[in-house]
């Protein structure tokens, strides 16, 4: 039996609407009924809040693979809470590698840090930025800012590398890590085919939505840090901490010889992924 914690999240509905196409059975295992009914996939929910050991416990019964997509540091509850014959696969994030991690960053670490040390079979997946999720909208909010900037200002000028991963490929490393049996415990990196300067992908970003790509002013990331907090005060910007200006100055490039090895994982390239992001939505005639 397949438990499915965090059916209702992003990455969460995505993999269970994999499982339910290709008739796979598991167990949603969520916070909200009602939300996880408004998905209209098939399986009864058991409800559960991570916080609430004996719920928790009640509702993994029996499961033999349990995936969850909910945050990492949630990891040592759910641990405690499986059978004792459980294997796991888990979603951390590669912000656990950033040199500023932040609360959500620290939270990855510690859930990995318990699921490392729990001798327990299974895999984490550490999945870099993730776009072109059904309901994820930091990629068009991206688009809708670029098309009234007349300049994009980055830190260093946008430089750094990422390494974005369409929510598809993590999909389907979710269900290649589920079908294999693990003899350990392990993570795995899951990213895109290749990184690329954050300017760059702000250029593919801006042509995907049919926007004139913008000049990039390049700006120092202390003065942008400083203003940071300016940004809540003008209507239509995003609000970005000082935090968050500072890991744009990081690269975030990854090797994914081991998912590509491991998982058997090609993952598709950028402007595919794009294309699939900004596609117009299909109507039933």
């Amino acid at each position: 039996m397949i438990a499915l914690i965090g059916a209702t999240g992003r990455s969460g509905a995505a993999l269970a609407r994999d499982l339910a196409t290709s008739g796979i059975a598991f167990i949603p295992v969520v916070r909200d009924a009602e939300r996880w009914r408004a998905l209209g996939l098939p399986g009864q929910a058991r409800i559960a809040d991570l916080r609430d050991a004996q719920a928790l416990r009640a509702a993994l019964a029996g499961a033999a693979r349990i995936v969850s997509t909910a945050h990492a540091r949630h990891a040592p509850a759910i641990l405690a809470a499986a059978p004792a014959d459980a294997s796991f696969v888990f979603m951390g994030s590669t912000r656990r590698f950033s040199r500023w991690p932040d609360a959500h960053g620290q939270g990855v670490r510690a859930g990995e840090a318990a699921f490392l040390a729990s001798g327990r079979r299974g895999v984490m997946l550490h999945p870099t930025m993730i776009y072109g999720a059904q309901g994820e909208d930091n990629v068009q909010r991206l688009a809708a800012l670029l098309a009234r900037l007349p300049v994009a200002p980055l830190p260093g000028g946008g430089r750094a590398l990422v390494q974005p991963i369409h929510q598809s490929d993590v999909t389907r490393c979710l269900l290649a890590a589920l079908r294999r049996d693990w003899a350990g415990t392990g993570t795995i990196v899951i990213a895109g085919p290749a990184p690329l300067a954050y300017r760059d992908f702000l250029a593919a970003v801006a042509r995907a939505a049919g926007l004139r790509v913008p000049p990039i002013l390049p700006v120092p990331a202390l003065l942008l840090r400083l203003l940071a907090p300016l940004a809540r005060l003008i209507p239509g910007l995003p609000r970005i901490g000082a935090d968050e200006i500072r890991r744009l100055t990081e690269d975030k490039a990854f090797d994914i010889a081991p998912m590509r090895a491991e998982l058997g994982v090609e993952p598709i390239p950028l402007d595919q992924g794009l294309a699939l992001t900004f596609a117009p939505p299909q109507t039933s005639a």
